[in-house]
């Protein structure tokens, strides 16, 4: 868990993304809303394409992930 969320408060807004080449998921973020980072999500799968990742399944998430990148073994 991210140290400056406190359990308490409203937990933020992040966008989720999973690629089935390379088999990764990915969070950005943080955002105060689920309007804010529905605003970012197609930069950040493009810039996912330009890398070649295929796949890519995109959605906006609230929670404090533990993790920033998460890649299959």
């Amino acid at each position: 868990m991210f140290p400056f969320f406190s359990s308490r408060a409203q937990k933020p807004w992040w966008i989720k993304v999973h690629t089935k080449a390379p088999q990764c998921v990915y969070f950005f973020g943080p955002f105060d809303s689920a309007r804010e980072a529905k605003i970012h999500k197609q930069g950040y799968v493009e810039d996912l394409v330009g890398e070649g990742a295929q796949g890519i399944r995109a959605v906006t998430h609230r929670g404090n992930p533990q993790m920033l990148t998460i890649v299959a073994e």
